[in-house]
């Protein structure tokens, strides 16, 4: 089985754990153990986000930063399979060119932008329509960036701000374009009732079926959390790193 931990604390840094029934979901063949780990709370908040709150649809336009990141890259995927075209926002060229690969018809290297601002060159990849859909897994500066590159009647899900910065927002940026914002956390999600199990169990079943990959840069043991934790905020890494147990 796979699990997502009790109210306010989704995932687990312990060798065993009791989990109410409601936060199970069994495993179909073919999904290992690392690539479990990663679906409960980076691909469940892709999911959510696209699916359900930003209803995305085949057509559509979507533009995810820090796409190679955990959730990045579970919602490049996710979106390119809904039939979506995939414009994939990353820190370099090799970052950027590893999203492509995962599915994203193009690509926007920050490290190649004046400043590193992408509403522009968003904006220039589309004909100036902008996208229908904006993830915003980072925040700070970039949630103002996202709100002009939204296209007429666009939505924008921000979901964190990694960037631990506050963001200015000048609301001409989406109030005549009718678009909307959608604010996202998986932990107060949860613990306001809702049930995981229907969209975890589909995760994984696209995963068995290979329509999903789950990309794990890395393993640490339990007692080397540390260092996972090191290496994931040098913000390096491309998919997820993952710990495990003994045994």
């Amino acid at each position: 089985v796979m699990a997502l931990g009790a109210a306010g604390a989704p995932g687990f840094y312990a060798e065993l754990a009791a989990v109410p029934v409601g936060r199970l979901v069994v495993l179909p063949d073919g999904v290992g153990a690392a690539e479990a780990a990663a679906l409960p709370v980076a691909w469940l908040t892709a999911w959510y986000t696209l699916r359900r709150l930003a209803r995305v649809a085949e057509g559509e336009t979507v533009v995810v930063h820090a796409a190679a990141s955990g959730v990045g890259s579970a919602a490049v995927q996710i979106a390119a399979d809904a039939g979506a075209r995939v414009i994939a926002v990353a820190s370099s060229a090799a970052k950027a060119a590893w999203a492509t690969g995962l599915g994203a018809h193009e690509a926007v290297d920050l490290s190649a932008l004046p400043a590193g601002e992408p509403a522009e060159e968003v904006l220039r990849l589309t004909d100036g329509r902008g996208a229908d859909v904006v993830l915003d897994t980072v925040g700070g500066r970039v949630f103002g960036q996202s709100l002009r590159m939204a296209a007429y009647a666009g939505r924008v899900v921000a979901l964190a701000n990694v960037a631990l910065e506050s963001s200015t927002v000048d609301t001409r940026d989406f109030y005549p374009k009718n678009a909307s914002v959608h604010g996202f956390q998986l932990t107060n999600l949860l613990e306001h009732g809702y049930d995981p199990r229907e969209d975890l169990s589909e995760i994984a079943a696209g995963v068995a079926a290979g329509t999903y990959r789950v990309p794990v840069e890395a393993r640490f043991p339990l007692d080397r959390a540390a260092e996972a934790h090191e290496r994931l905020e040098q913000r390096g890494n491309r998919g997820k790193i993952v710990l495990s147990v003994a045994g």
